[in-house]
């Protein structure tokens, strides 16, 4: 089957159309810095170059669908990462494990019906959760900060299982640094940002 051709740049088309590279360009810029759930951008993008009356009316081959859905899931891996990263705790974008969970389940979720490769990431993803909790749990055991893990036990469990990490990878008395854990005195330690 032949690669659909872009309307815009196809021979005989009449005046010259938008620029194709940099429409799609502009859409993955957009997608990369779109909020906490990329797939809406991804959607957005999507009408634009398509549909809407004020978009360019553009008819997306195979390569540019792809560098749009590589988008998503690089936004997906950013956002994923920047909440599995014990430096960024105290900082405002910081939104808890409970959030990294989610957007692991979207990730997974997307790439399984785009027919894109997810691996890499999960290797990522359970490396960073195993160095999240040691930090996390040799902060709390020290002194030096409350618990922001803002998810019960049995959830992290699952992330964690999810990401392909044994029950014996993950540190030690992790399970005390859970909300179910910690008793109705320290229920509120964590920042309470991670509710998807």
């Amino acid at each position: 089957m032949e690669e659909p051709i872009d309307k815009e740049t196809a021979p005989g088309a009449g005046a010259p159309g938008p620029d194709v590279e940099a429409c799609i360009a502009e859409e993955v810029l957009l997608i990369r810095h779109s909020g906490e759930i990329p797939e809406v951008a991804f959607h957005g993008s999507l009408h634009y170059l398509t549909e809407d009356p004020e978009g360019p009316g553009l008819v997306l081959g195979k390569a540019h669908l792809h560098r749009l859905k590589v988008a998503v899931v690089a936004r997906y891996r950013a956002i994923l990462l920047r909440d599995l990263d014990p430096g960024n705790r105290d900082r405002r974008l910081y939104r808890g494990v409970a959030r990294s969970i989610w957007n692991w389940r979207r990730l997974r979720d997307f790439c399984r019906r785009e027919g894109l490769e997810a691996e890499e990431i999960r290797r990522e993803a359970a490396r960073a959760l195993e160095a999240f909790l040691r930090c996390e749990l040799d902060d709390v055991r020290a002194g030096r900060r409350t618990s922001c893990i803002n998810c019960p036990a049995e959830d992290l469990r699952a992330f964690a299982r999810e990401l392909g990490i044994r029950d014996t990878r993950l540190p030690k008395g992790w399970e005390a640094l859970c909300p179910d854990a910690r008793g109705p005195r320290d229920q509120g330690a964590g920042d309470g940002r991670g509710d998807p």
